[in-house]
């Protein structure tokens, strides 16, 4: 089970149940659970890797059985039928909007594992014949850090899906839908302590990323402090839980002006409108200071979105170099928060905020 180290980590992996995660077949008698199963489901759990399944069984005698050995709420999206297991994978890779090259499939069957490295490449294919605890040792299911949104993402991805049900079902306005959530932001300057979140968000996040940018913890700790940056976080809730800490805005303070290098919105909080009140708010705090206030866009092959968001907010473009563009915000008319999110500053009395200000020495 080697990993080539430019592997991206897992973010999800996809279990078998017959002989996988319990000795025995189920429709044939009584099974075992597996410890090493167990043990591995619960501490990648702890690490903010998912856990689905691909299994042809009975789908309620499956799952009364995973409740049995208390294993049942560790697991989104299972898709127990007797469909191929590579169309198994693929459903729960769109319900959970994840990409295959973050999935990992065990099964016993050699045939299975085949059939869905067939199907999906990108898919880390495991043999669950094989010693389980010994992927708690995988770089690949091994993060350097564990933040509180990791520690938490399951019950998240389950505010989620529970989200998803009550939108699918709303009659009405999306705005309405957006306005019964009763929706927080909190914005403010980066603390110690959200560093590592922050890390993840730079590394994980490639749709709403204005420059693609990444930052180690220690470099995000030194602008953290830096007296000419201005590190600012970004945190939602609704009436369904919290999302986390969901985006991170990068300034760069000259005397004259300042530069957002780089502007991040979890995926996860796309339809929201999020991306968009996080920069009016970056934009009003450059109306505070008395500043112009640019931005730099760093085109990849999939933050066009993030292109979008700047203009709709008004920034033109002043400069172009190769694949960066320069963009610029005039500041004499900053739009209103929409009336279905409150904005919280939760920078009131920060040091790092008063530096900031117009009147700052």
């Amino acid at each position: 089970m080697n990993v080539e180290p430019e592997a991206k980590p897992i973010k999800c992996l996809v279990w078998d149940l017959d002989d996988t995660v319990w000795h025995g077949i189920l429709l044939e008698g009584s099974v075992e659970l597996r410890p090493d199963a167990a043990e591995v489901i619960r501490t990648l759990d702890g690490r903010g890797i998912l856990h689905a399944i691909a299994s042809r069984n009975d789908h309620h005698m499956a799952m009364a059985q995973l409740a049995t050995f208390g294993l049942a709420d560790f697991f989104l999206c299972p898709q127990i039928n007797w469909q191929a297991k590579s169309l198994s994978v693929k459903q729960i890779s769109e319900a959970l909007n994840l990409g295959m090259d973050s999935f990992a499939f065990i099964d016993d069957q050699p045939f299975e594992r085949a059939e869905v490295q067939h199907a999906h490449p990108e898919v880390f294919c495991i043999d669950a014949n094989h010693d389980l605890l010994s992927l708690l040792d995988l770089p690949r299911m091994t993060p350097r850090f564990i933040s509180q949104e990791q520690s938490r993402r399951r019950h998240m991805y389950q505010q989620d899906l529970k989200r998803r049900g009550a939108e699918e079902s709303f009659v009405g306005p999306a705005e309405d839908f957006l306005a019964s959530l009763g929706m927080n932001l909190k914005i403010g300057p980066a603390e110690g302590g959200d560093l590592a979140r922050l890390e993840e968000l730079t590394v994980r996040t490639s749709q709403l990323n204005s420059t693609g940018y990444t930052y180690s913890l220690d470099e995000l700790d030194e602008l953290r402090r830096s007296p000419d940056h201005l590190l600012l976080v970004a945190e939602l809730d609704d009436k369904f839980g919290w999302y986390g800490k969901i985006g991170l805005a990068l300034v760069e303070a000259l005397t004259d002006r300042w530069i957002l290098k780089l502007l991040i919105v979890s995926c996860r909080v796309m339809s929201r409108g999020v991306g968009t009140v996080f920069l009016r708010d970056i934009m009003r705090r450059a109306q505070d200071a008395g500043v112009r206030l640019q931005a730099e866009f760093q085109k990849t092959d999939r933050n066009r979105i993030m292109m979008v968001t700047y203009r709709f907010a008004g920034f033109r473009e002043v400069t172009r170099r190769d694949e960066l563009v320069v963009l610029e915000h005039e500041l004499e008319t900053i739009p209103e928060a929409p009336s279905y999110m409150t904005v919280l500053d939760t920078d009131l009395g920060h040091p790092k905020a008063a530096v900031f200000r117009r009147d700052k020495s």
